[in-house]
């Protein structure tokens, strides 16, 4: 007698320790924001897209496998991260090309957000694809929310350059954006950004928000010389890390020019020419280029 194959389980998920039956979804890509910390934070919408998607593409498979298992998910993993892009990303597209339902995540968060999928989601545009977006949580909007900095404008710049040179000429660049600078930081990077956070934007309100929505989260609020201050003297803090600036105050780029002139002589007895420049453009609003070259003057003129 010919044995019967028995069907297959429907593609589901567990929550509250009942079994749901995920909904099918349409072929595409599907950009799916995962929890940061807390697992109780990823939406329904979110489980019964990541188990009814023929396979998920993921930054860091252990991350991501770590989630589906919690909620019995058993959808087949694709590893995709910077290092192996290039050669993944067509085998990806001709997989959606030919009608398949792929679920995009990152490592935590939404999906795009300093992470390589983005090359993806655009070459899936321009082949005329499906993307759709099952949006979540986010480590800039969490921490932003609760700094206690305004929220009406923010810009998100991601990691600052490493070496303190090259993060100090893109600080004075941002230094007058009108809203609240969001930056991702490595716990063992953070004293000296906060340190050049200090030197070059100046006497602004800050915040450190770590570990956002684990057990040790913690928010620390002050000036950025408070923090780089209290930083200097303590170990390196462990976890994630997000780091925001207030905004430069209003009228700040009225000064006059003795004014100016203070601030550079001030400024030239602790740093170089340039860096001076970079400290007093950045604090006064006033053009780079106008300010190095009355550095330049009173630099010169000290040496008479």
């Amino acid at each position: 007698m010919a044995s019967v194959d028995a069907p297959s389980p429907a593609a589901g998920y567990t929550a509250f320790g009942l079994r749901a039956e995920a909904e099918k979804i349409e072929p595409g890509l599907h950009v799916v924001a995962t929890p940061i910390g807390n697992l109780k934070d990823v939406s329904f919408r979110a489980l019964s897209t990541l188990a009814a998607a023929d396979a998920v593409i993921a930054e860091d498979t252990r991350v991501t496998k770590t989630l589906l298992a919690h909620y019995g998910i058993s959808t087949p993993l694709v590893a995709y991260h910077e290092h192996n892009a290039k050669v993944i990303r067509p085998h990806l597209l001709a997989r959606l090309e030919s009608g398949a339902a792929l679920a995009l995540v990152s490592d935590a968060g939404t999906p795009l957000v300093s992470d390589p999928g983005f090359k993806l989601v655009q070459e899936a545009l321009e082949k005329g694809l499906h993307v759709t977006s099952v949006p979540g949580p986010s480590a800039v909007l969490a921490a932003l929310v609760v700094a206690g900095l305004p929220t009406d404008r923010f810009f998100f710049e991601g990691f600052l350059p490493h070496k303190s040179g090259a993060r100090r000429a893109r600080l004075a660049e941002l230094a007058q954006v009108p809203g609240t600078l969001v930056f991702f930081e490595s716990p063992r990077r953070l004293a000296e950004t906060l340190a050049d956070c200090a030197a070059v934007l100046g006497p602004r309100g800050a915040a450190i928000a770590r570990e956002l929505t684990k057990m040790y989260e913690s928010v620390r609020r002050g000036t950025l010389e408070e923090l780089s201050a209290a930083l200097a003297t303590e170990e390196p803090p462990r976890g994630e890390i997000v780091l925001l600036v207030a905004p430069p105050e209003a009228g700040a780029a009225e000064v006059a020019e003795a004014d100016l002139d203070a601030r550079l002589a001030e400024a030239l007895g602790a740093y170089s020419v340039k860096d001076a420049a970079s400290v007093v453009s950045a604090a006064t609003g006033q053009p780079r280029r106008q300010v190095y070259a009355r550095a330049l003057q009173l630099a010169a003129e000290r040496e008479k």
